[in-house]
């Protein structure tokens, strides 16, 4: 089977990118000023600021409870448990995206992206350390729910418009991975829309008169 063909749908675009998963980390240049770019990047940017905010609320207000850096006392906040070490890391995580948030585009996509997998890890990994002594961010059920909700959640404002067996054509991430294409078809439109301009703009010149040449009178 030809190469070209692997990895296509009945209408010959491909499903995946050319390069394997590894691409799906491609830095694309969003252009604020174009639709599609702006559209995503203000997504990215809900999703980070929103998550941001709400950690960082969670951070001070377990600080505010004068708990201790390592304390595994039930001192909770919205019902989560919480103490020094904990309130200081959602702090940071928060600060972190929100400096994705005001960044914007490419950058915060992949910020919410690799934090969203961040925080399912993390889901994973306390749940096996519930009950033992190395549980240092006082964690318990509700924490490695919120910690998987919160991970979904930042992955899936992440990889909006940008992980799809099916993007459009004028997707910056589906431009970033096929150069050859998008430049094919960005030369084929700039040529139709020449062409349009041409049979749309009235000639300037008037043409010469019937049964002569330019300038001679008419025949009687």
């Amino acid at each position: 089977m030809p190469a070209t063909l692997v990895g296509t749908d009945a209408r010959g675009e491909p499903r995946l990118p050319h390069t394997g998963p590894r691409s799906l980390l491609r830095r694309a240049r969003l252009d604020e000023h174009l639709p599609v770019d702006r559209r995503l990047s203000r997504v990215y940017r809900i999703g980070a600021g929103l998550v941001g905010l709400g950690l960082m609320l969670f951070g001070v207000l377990g600080l505010t409870e004068n708990v201790g850096m390592f304390d595994t006392r039930d001192d909770t906040v919205w019902g989560l448990n919480t103490n020094g070490a904990l309130g200081w890391l959602s702090i940071v995580v928060g600060l972190l995206l929100l400096a994705g948030m005001i960044k914007g585009g490419n950058f915060a996509s992949t910020l919410n992206m690799l934090l969203g997998v961040a925080f399912v890890l993390s889901g994973f990994v306390n749940l096996a350390l519930l009950e033992t002594d190395a549980n240092i961010l006082n964690f318990r059920l509700q924490n490695v729910i919120f910690s998987f909700a919160v991970g979904l959640l930042l992955m899936t404002f992440g990889m909006y418009g940008r992980v799809s067996g099916r993007l459009p054509h004028d997707n910056p991430y589906w431009r970033a991975r096929n150069p050859g294409a998008a430049g094919e078809e960005r030369r084929r439109r700039e040529l139709a829309e020449r062409r349009r301009r041409e049979l749309t703009t009235p000639p300037t010149g008037r043409p010469p008169a019937a049964g002569g040449s330019a300038g001679s009178p008419p025949r009687t």
